[in-house]
């Protein structure tokens, strides 16, 4: 019987600003609500306070759209200096239409804006965006390190980020950091119940995991950016959230 899982989310986590030290933060509010860590433990923390504490918040008074950008804005109905900032964090734009464009951000991933979010940021009387993580995978191994170097514990770290899927109405919690998690559990070759070979089985660990969080987590004014999980198996992996990616030669929609 496998044993229970456990979500705690961490309370009263101060506004978080750019160069703010996270991991400490996180382990203060941590240890005020009485969450001691334990080896095997995963904390999973909201994208939008990594890139706060990274300083990837833009002011779009800094920001020049060209004219790709200009003309792309006109059929989108948005900011050009926005639709700037998505196609300098993009590979390919997938799709376009007033409100909205689907790109492959440089990280690999398809998502909408590329990811940049005007929301619960302080704007400052302008306009302002923030950005994803530059390294979201690098930034999981900094934040377990120093978590590590603070509370001596050795957990786990998820970045989660809310992305919508084709066909599926509403976001939806995902992956884009990870470190100390085997991120994708492959059954393939295994058997199911009747000894027939699987063959296609491939688990996302991580995004069950940052879909689980984010319920906690909430998607507006909840404010609780941290979640802890306790009850998963210790783990010492090198996996990172970028093997989550497709590879294009697998991609049956382009």
């Amino acid at each position: 019987m496998r044993p229970p899982l456990l979500l705690v989310p961490v309370p009263e986590v101060p506004l978080i600003r750019p160069g703010d030290d996270l991991a400490a933060l996180a382990a203060a509010a941590m240890a005020r609500a009485g969450l001691g860590l334990e080896p095997g433990d995963l904390i999973c923390v909201a994208q939008k306070i990594v890139s706060k504490a990274e300083g990837r918040q833009v002011d779009l008074a800094e920001v020049v759209p060209g004219a790709g950008a200009k003309r792309l804005a006109a059929v989108v109905e948005k900011d050009p200096r926005l639709v700037q900032l998505i196609l300098d964090e993009s590979t390919e734009v997938l799709r376009q239409r007033p409100g909205i464009v689907i790109v492959q951000h440089r990280l690999g991933f398809v998502c909408a804006n590329a990811g940049i979010d005007q929301s619960n940021i302080d704007h400052g009387g302008g306009q302002q965006a923030l950005l994803l993580p530059e390294n979201p995978d690098r930034s999981a191994a900094e934040l377990r390190n120093r978590l590590h170097d603070l509370t001596g514990v050795r957990v786990g770290v998820i970045i989660t980020d809310s992305h919508n899927r084709p066909w599926r109405l509403g976001t939806l919690g995902v992956a884009i950091g990870s470190a100390g998690l085997h991120v994708l559990a492959d059954h393939r070759g295994g058997e199911d119940l009747f000894g027939r070979e699987l063959k296609v089985t491939l688990v996302n660990r991580a995004d069950a995991i940052a879909a689980a969080a984010t319920l906690l987590m909430g998607e507006t004014t909840e404010g609780t950016p941290i979640v802890v999980m306790k009850g998963l198996p210790s783990q010492n992996s090198e996996d990172r959230a970028s093997r989550i990616v497709r590879p294009l030669s697998e991609d049956l929609f382009r």
